[in-house]
C-alpha cells in the first residue's frame, strides 16, 4: 500500500551512484528501521515519533534530488539543509517536557525552530510534489495571517504569528496532525509490507495467475490488467505505483493482442487507481479516514467492498465489449501459464496477507496487523533462503515446521520472538550460499518501503497546515454553512458542487491532501444535510481517486503514456469512459447507503441495490462501447443510457421505469441479432 506524489510517483533513488547514492541507501534503510521499532516497540511519545518521522522524510527530500538530478541544477547546500531539517526534528525529543509546559508561551527559540521548520515542509513538498500543493498551503497560512482585514463571513479575529507558528509546527492541529500521525504509523507499516511482498515475487505470481484465469478469454491481454491492478491493490494502494509496475507488461500486451494504445493506457490507469478502493489494504486514504472519523479500519473496509467489486466489474465489463467491438480475441490457451502452478509455487507468499486479513476483520489495529504480517513476510524470505539449501523435503517440512512453532512464541513473548527468529535467519543467510543474494532483496525492500512512503509523508505532513489554519479560525464551519444552505433545497447540488470541487482539488494535489482538504471542508456539511458519516467521507475520497483519471490533469494516465506512447490527454478520455459507474456509485451510495453496507441493512435491500448497479454498470457499457453481441446504434446507445440513469435516480417509480427499459431494449437487440443471422 503506497501513495503519492498523486500517490506514488516513481522517484529515482539511483543509489548505485558513488557515495551520496550509498549514503541515500542507507538512511532510507535507517528510516525504515526507526518505523519498525517504533511499531514494534512504542518507545517513544506519540509526538516526538511524528517530528522525527518528518525529519527523516525532508532529509531524504533534500539528499535525494542533490543525489539523481544534474549537479548544475541543484544547490550545493541540498544535503547540510536535509541534515539541518533532520537535526531540528530533535528538538522536540530532547525539550520534550519544557514544549509541554510552556504550551501557549513559546519562546523565542521555539519560533525559530518552528518557523525553519515550517519552510523547509513547504520546500521539500515542492521538490517532490511540485509547486501545486505547497501553493494551496501558503494560501491558507496567508489567511490565517491576514484574514482578519476579509469582509463579510470570511474574517476571523486575527492571529499573532508567535501563535500561528506554535499551533502548526508544536501542536497535533499542524504537520504533526494526524496525517503525519498515520503516515508515520499505520501507512509507513503497510507500504513496507507491500515493497517486502513484491521484491518477494508477489507482482509474478498475480500476473501469472490473471494470464492463466483470463488470458485466453475474449479481450483477455486487457482482462489480466484488471485483475493483476486489482489483486495489486490488496497489498498496494497506489494508482501510479501500480501503473508504472504491472503497466509495464500488461499495456504493451494489449496493444500487441489489438488494442488501441490510448485504450490500453485508460484500462490500466483505471484498474490501477482502484487498487486504493480495495480491500483489503487500500490507499493511504483509508487509514487516514478511519483515524479522522474515529471508525476501525475494519469498518472502512466493509463500507469500500462492494463499490470496490463494481469498480473492477465495470473495467472488466468494459474492455469485454471493447474487445467484442473491436473482433479482438484472447492469448491462445498453450500459451497461458498454469494460474494454479503459479500459486502452487508461491502459495508462501498469500500467507502474510491472510494473517494480515484475518486480524484486521478479527478486530485488532491496523499498526498491529501490519506488523504482524511483515515480520511473517520477512520471516517467510529468509526462511526460503536457508530451507532452498536443505537436502531433502522432509528436511525441509521439518525446518518450516520449526519455524512455525518459533514464530508461534509471539503469543507468549510478543513480538521480540520473532525479532529475534529474525535476527537469526539474518545471521544464517550469512552463512548459507545464496544468501547473501535474499539479504539485498530484504535490503532494497527496506529502502524501496521508504522511497514509496516519502511522497505520502512529505503531503501529511504539508496539509497539516490547511487543517492547522481550518480548525483555528474556523473557516471549516464556515464553508460547510454555505454548503448546508444550498443543499437544503437541493442535496444533489451539494453533491455536484463537493464532486467538482475534489476533481479540481485534483488537477494540481494528491489524493490524500485532496481528501483532507474536501472532508474537512465539505464532509461535515453532507453528514449535516442527512448523508452518513462514512458514506459523507467515502464520496470525498472517490472522487479524490478519480481526479486522477480525469483530463486535463490525470496523473495516472499520464504516467501510462510513456509506456503506452501516446498522449496522457487521450489515454485520460479513455480512463473516464472504462471507469464511468466509479463517477456514478457513490451516488448511488448516499441515496441507497446499503451500497455501502451501512445503517443494518438488510441483505434483500444490499441484493436489490447491486442488482441495480449491475444492471446500470451494463447499460452504461453499451451506451459507452456501442456494442453487445453486435455493433449497436447511437439511438440504442442512448436509450441504454436513459434506462441506466432511471435505475440510478432515487426518484419514485424511476426503478420500475428502469427495468421495463432495459428489458424492452434488450428484446429489441436480440430481434436485431436474429434478424442479422437469418440474414447472413
Amino acid at each position: 500500500m503506497t501513495t503519492s506524489s498523486h500517490d506514488a510517483p516513481v522517484v529515482p533513488f539511483g543509489w548505485d551512484k558513488g557515495l551520496q547514492g550509498r549514503a541515500l541507501f542507507l538512511i532510507a534503510i535507517a528510516f525504515s528501521t526507526y518505523q519498525i521499532i517504533v511499531a514494534a516497540y512504542h518507545p517513544l511519545s506519540s509526538q516526538v515519533v511524528r517530528a522525527i518521522h518528518v525529519g527523516f522524510m525532508l532529509l531524504m527530500s533534500f539528499a535525494l534530488l542533490q543525489n539523481w538530478l544534474p549537479r548544475r541544477q541543484v544547490p550545493a547546500l541540498a544535503w547540510p539543509v536535509g541534515l539541518l531539517a533532520f537535526g531540528l526534528a530533535f528538538y522536540h525529543w530532547i525539550f520534550e517536557a519544557d514544549l509541554i509546559v510552556r504550551a501557549g508561551d513559546p519562546t523565542q527559540l521555539d519560533i525559530v525552530v518552528g518557523t525553519i521548520t515550517l519552510v523547509l515542509v513547504f520546500e521539500g513538498a515542492r521538490r517532490i510534489m511540485g509547486p501545486a500543493l505547497p501553493l494551496i498551503c501558503a494560501a491558507f497560512f496567508a489567511y490565517a495571517m491576514f484574514g482578519q482585514y476579509l469582509p463579510g463571513d470570511f474574517a476571523h479575529r486575527g492571529y499573532g504569528f508567535s501563535q500561528l507558528i506554535e499551533h502548526l509546527t508544536f501542536g497535533t492541529e499542524g504537520i504533526y496532525g494526524i496525517p503525519t500521525y498515520v503516515s508515520a504509523t499505520y501507512i509507513f507499516l503497510f507500504i513496507l509490507f507491500g515493497a517486502f511482498l513484491e521484491q518477494a515475487g508477489m507482482i509474478r505470481l498475480f500476473t501469472d495467475f490473471a494470464l492463466g484465469t483470463v488470458g485466453h478469454t475474449r479481450g483477455g491481454p486487457a482482462k489480466v490488467s484488471v485483475v493483476t491492478s486489482g489483486l495489486m491493490g490488496t497489498i498496494n494502494g497506489s494508482g501510479v505505483a501500480n501503473v508504472v509496475t504491472t503497466g509495464q507488461f500488461t499495456i504493451p500486451l494489449m496493444k500487441r493482442f489489438g488494442y488501441r494504445p490510448e485504450f490500453a493506457g485508460g484500462v490500466e490507469a483505471t484498474s490501477s487507481m482502484g487498487g486504493q478502493i480495495m480491500p483489503p489494504v487500500m490507499g493511504a486514504v483509508a487509514f487516514i479516514m478511519a483515524e479522522t472519523i474515529g471508525v476501525a479500519y475494519v469498518e472502512i473496509v466493509k463500507a469500500a467492498i462492494i463499490p470496490a467489486v463494481l469498480y473492477f466489474v465495470t473495467a472488466f465489463w468494459m474492455v469485454h465489449l471493447e474487445a467484442g467491438r473491436a473482433g479482438l480475441h484472447g492469448i491462445p490457451k498453450d500459451e497461458c501459464p498454469d494460474p494454479w502452478a503459479a500459486v502452487k509455487k508461491h502459495w508462501y507468499l498469500l500467507l502474510p496477507l491472510a494473517v494480515l486479513v484475518g486480524l484486521l476483520f478479527s478486530g485488532y489495529t491496523p499498526l498491529f496487523s501490519g506488523m504482524v504480517g511483515l515480520a511473517l513476510t520477512a520471516v517467510l524470505i529468509l526462511g526460503a533462503a536457508v530451507a532452498l539449501r536443505l537436502k531433502g523435503n522432509a528436511l525441509r517440512a521439518a525446518f518450516w515446521i520449526a519455524l512455525g512453532i518459533l514464530c508461534s512464541g509471539f503469543f507468549k513473548w510478543g513480538i521480540t520472538a520473532i525479532m529475534l527468529l529474525i535476527a537469526a535467519l539474518v545471521a544464517l543467510c550469512l552463512l548459507v550460499q545464496g544468501g547473501r543474494a535474499t539479504l539485498h532483496i530484504a535490503a532494497n525492500a527496506l529502502a524501496d518501503g521508504a522511497r514509496h512512503a516519502l511522497p505520502v509523508g512529505v503531503a501529511c505532513a504539508l496539509v497539516g497546515v490547511i487543517i492547522g489554519v481550518l480548525t483555528l479560525t474556523g473557516a471549516a464551519t464556515t464553508f460547510a454553512n454555505a454548503i448546508i444552505s444550498l443543499g437544503r433545497d437541493n442535496l444533489l447540488l451539494s453533491l455536484m458542487l463537493t464532486m467538482l470541487v475534489c476533481l479540481l482539488l485534483g488537477m494540481g494535489i494528491p489524493t490524500i491532501p485532496n481528501y483532507i482538504i474536501t472532508s474537512s471542508l465539505a464532509a461535515p456539511a453532507l453528514l449535516e444535510l442527512g448523508v452518513p458519516l462514512i458514506v459523507s467521507h467515502m464520496f470525498v475520497f472517490y472522487f479524490g481517486i478519480l481526479a486522477d483519471l480525469t483530463p486535463p490533469v490525470a496523473l495516472a494516465a499520464f504516467a501510462a503514456a510513456p509506456i503506452a506512447g501516446v498522449s496522457g490527454m487521450r489515454i485520460g478520455v479513455q480512463a473516464v469512459r472504462v471507469a464511468l459507474a466509479g463517477f456514478v456509485v457513490p451516488y448511488m451510495a448516499v441515496y441507497a447507503p446499503e451500497l455501502m453496507l451501512q445503517g443494518a441493512p438488510s441483505v434483500v435491500a444490499v441484493v436489490w441495490i447491486v442488482f441495480k448497479a449491475l444492471v446500470a454498470i451494463a447499460l452504461w457499457g453499451v451506451a459507452s462501447i456501442g456494442y453487445l453481441w453486435q455493433p449497436v446504434g447511437w439511438p440504442l446507445r442512448i436509450w441504454a443510457f436513459l434506462s441506466a440513469l432511471c435505475l440510478v435516480a432515487a426518484l419514485p417509480i424511476t426503478d420500475e421505469i428502469g427495468l421495463i427499459s432495459t428489458a424492452l431494449l434488450l428484446g429489441v437487440l436480440v430481434w436485431q441479432k436474429r434478424r442479422a443471422v437469418a440474414a447472413a
